[in-house]
């Protein structure tokens, strides 16, 4: 059997186009289990929002502008819910606490784990309405999900969250990624980045699966 393709999946908790894109995920990976592993990492876009967002959109409103873009954004996608207080009235100070708990939990449960937390810390900003920033919530939600914050904590302590949080923010630097959520195919064969039709991903995707690496590529 074929070696999967793998996808490498950069994105930011707080980006609306990352939430919009889970369901494509998720269709994706039920659609070509085995074929494909997706490998999930962070990327600095709203690492500093409580300046970003009153900055880059002073003349648009400010947090208020910047609510109305983030709910028109995702109205034509029934399954990417948001609830009207974010951004309004909840206003994460930084993306960066969520992507530092998401490494700890992958150094210390496994990436299956990491992932599925990810999922849930997103839910309850963009369905719930709650601050992600808060690190009292992030581990709050962890000890919901059935984790042990003193792992989560040494993997904190010690530094190795944040060399794992940093490699990913470096590496999306250094690949030049124009932000998220970007998904890099077969070891950057194919760069696609922001708000990716699920058949445009599946149409790529597959024409990788059918084309071997070493092989010539008329794409």
């Amino acid at each position: 059997m074929a070696a999967p393709v793998v996808i490498d999946y950069y994105s930011d908790i707080l980006c609306v186009w990352a939430w919009i894109a889970q369901r494509r995920i998720d269709e994706l990976n039920n659609k070509l289990s085995g074929k494909i592993e997706l490998r999930y990492h962070y990327l600095d876009v709203f690492g500093d929002a409580c300046n970003k967002i009153p900055n880059q959109w002073a003349e648009r409103g400010g947090y208020a502008g910047f609510a109305k873009h983030v709910i028109d954004s995702a109205a034509p996608y029934p399954d990417a819910s948001i609830n009207p207080d974010i951004w309004y009235k909840v206003r994460p100070n930084t993306s960066a606490n969520a992507h530092l708990v998401l490494k700890a939990v992958e150094l210390s449960y496994g990436k299956d784990k990491s992932i599925e937390i990810a999922l849930l810390i997103r839910q309850a900003f963009y369905i719930d309405g709650q601050d992600i920033a808060q690190l009292s919530l992030l581990f709050s939600l962890l000890e919901a999900a059935g984790i042990d914050g003193e792992r989560i904590n040494k993997a904190m302590f010690d530094g190795s969250a944040m060399a794992s949080l940093m490699a990913d923010y470096q590496q999306a630097k250094a690949l030049s990624l124009k932000g998220s959520p970007s998904y890099i195919i077969d070891n950057g064969r194919q760069v696609l980045y922001g708000n990716v039709g699920y058949r445009v991903l599946l149409a790529n995707i597959e024409e990788h699966i059918r084309q071997p690496t070493e092989e010539a590529s008329w794409c």
